[in-house]
């Protein structure tokens, strides 16, 4: 009698794994250790993809009018975070970016600061001498043509970005990124290693 309730457990089970890779839920799909568990404290409505969304290249540019591109990233984990000079959260936020940036920053992780104000850098630069966040990694989205690609419907919205470019987990509002949970949520993205080849 035993037999053959365990043998139907385990074909529910079978069944069920193999549900789950269908949709996507796959194995290495995730980076060990990301998921929705982390999404706590400050972070609770932070949403972790199932799969990892591919993103566009996303021309930018620096302070100084350079150009820039998230294709300078590839190989990092990259904490990308969509704010303006005019956004009260934001502001909010920005201490919290630089802090963990100061703690964390570095060949495999940065924050970089995208700032949607179509008065470029005039406006940009001394807002941030002014609130002393010159330590963040900061570019201008002066078009909004990368609010409109990654289909930002409110400031602030900070998407995780891992090595191989692509989406893993967004959050649209403020959060304490430099507290505990987000940097283990950094740590659980960047254990992944470089990208192959």
């Amino acid at each position: 009698m035993k037999k053959p309730v365990i043998a139907i457990i385990a074909a529910i089970v079978v069944i069920a794994a193999g549900v789950l890779i269908y949709r996507g839920f796959g194995p290495g799909d995730k980076p060990a250790g990301l998921d929705q568990a982390l999404a706590r404290g400050s972070l609770a409505k932070l949403i972790v993809h199932d799969t990892p969304k591919p993103l566009p290249d996303l021309p930018m540019t620096r302070l100084d009018g350079s150009p820039a591109s998230l294709e300078d990233y590839r190989g990092r984990v990259v904490l990308l975070n969509l704010w303006a000079t005019w956004c009260a959260p934001c502001i909010e936020e920005m201490p919290a970016l630089l802090r963990l940036q100061t703690s964390r920053g570095g060949p495999d992780f940065t924050v970089l600061a995208v700032a949607a104000d179509q008065g470029g850098a005039a406006v940009v630069a001394p807002f941030l001498d002014r609130l002393q966040l010159t330590g963040l990694d900061v570019t201008i989205d002066k078009s909004m043509k990368t609010l409109g690609a990654l289909q930002v419907a409110g400031l602030p919205t900070t998407l995780i970005i891992d090595r191989q470019g692509r989406e893993v987990a967004r959050l649209v509002g403020i959060a304490h990124w430099d507290a505990a949970e987000g940097v283990a949520l950094i740590d659980a993205v960047a254990a992944q290693g470089p990208p192959a080849g």
